[in-house]
């Protein structure tokens, strides 16, 4: 009895977290695509593949959306201990569940990719010694021949070479702050489908319903 009253109420409590969480990371991928709120780049093909990619939208945004629906919908749906096939819906449950643990994943994945390898931008590729004048390209990624780990250090580390982009204005700043917030909210929306994987599989056994006592 306890244990279908905890699945019943975790589920009312991950699902309108999860709703909140996927909203923000479909909001912070199409961010991505508008530096500085600009369209012109995103028109001119001047947005880096990892921001092109959203997978903030498909990976923790529409799939995390899908499951987080179906979990708040039923938790509410069951808090009268209703006939709403308590079961078959935690079993649902548990494998969107596994669907939104995979697409937070792979907007996890993504986002680390996006932020080691910086924006692109418009930069003076001689200073990199690389090719002569400015270029569109990734300046921060043209480092890595001094090492990955010298390039991570003078990029994320090291604000006076966010400098080295000249276009689009505070590009640099633009996708540290983004990626970082998808690599947030990703790695939540993974703790708490893992949790709603565990609390489905749980309801699968005792149900979902918080039961009313009886009245004397």
């Amino acid at each position: 009895m306890q244990g279908a009253m905890c699945v019943g109420t975790c589920s009312r409590i991950v699902g309108p977290c999860l709703l909140v969480l996927g909203t923000l990371s479909m909001a912070a991928s199409i961010l991505l695509l508008f530096p500085g709120g600009a369209s012109k780049y995103l028109v001119e093909g001047h947005i880096s593949k990892h921001a092109k990619a959203v997978p903030g939208i498909w990976g923790g945004g529409i799939i995390v959306l899908l499951a987080a629906t179906h979990i708040t919908a039923v938790g509410w749906r069951c808090a009268g201990c209703s006939d709403c096939g308590t079961r078959r819906n935690a079993f649902i449950s548990a494998v969107l569940s596994k669907l939104a643990l995979l697409g937070a994943a792979a907007c996890f994945i993504f986002s680390g990719v996006g932020l080691t390898n910086g924006p692109l931008c418009f930069y003076n590729a001689s200073e990199h010694g690389h090719r002569h004048g400015t270029v569109w390209g990734y300046p921060f990624l043209d480092a890595g021949s001094q090492g990955p780990d010298a390039r991570t250090e003078n990029y994320l580390y090291d604000r006076r070479t966010w400098s080295t982009c000249l276009e689009p204005e505070g590009i640099v700043a633009w996708n540290v702050v983004l990626f970082s917030l998808l690599l947030l909210i990703s790695a939540a929306e993974m703790v708490l489908a893992s949790f709603q994987i565990l609390n489905g599989c749980l309801g699968c056994l005792c149900g979902f319903c918080d039961r009313k006592k009886s009245p004397p």
